[in-house]
């Protein structure tokens, strides 16, 4: 058996995915979450708008519903945020787009 590059194989381990916005959605995280989450060492959650894309807000959500506005994504942009002491990061679009997510620990 071929044994993986580095690269490769750290791809394949980090767990990754993306979704469709539509209005609005959670991209990590729950509006159900009951309580803020907190680790020893705060996971990143690096999120990509598709380049063909809509542009889309971000904001983090803490468990007693409070949202606070990061700011806003146009196509093919990217930003890394740091995942501590909140319920949910969400994002919303007026139109579509997708949106690709990569959880580092």
């Amino acid at each position: 058996m071929r044994a993986l590059a580095p690269e490769l194989f750290y791809a394949l381990s980090t767990p990754h995915y993306s979704l469709r916005v539509r209005g609005s959605a959670f991209l990590w995280g729950s509006a159900g979450i009951a309580n803020d989450l907190s680790f020893d060492k705060p996971l990143i959650l690096h999120v990509r708008n598709d380049p063909t894309g809509e542009p889309i807000a971000i904001e983090t959500v803490a468990a007693s519903g409070a949202r606070h506005k990061i700011g806003t994504l146009g196509p093919g942009e990217s930003v890394s945020l740091p995942i501590q002491k909140i319920a949910g990061v969400a994002a919303s679009c007026k139109g579509e787009t997708m949106v690709g997510c990569i959880i580092q620990s």
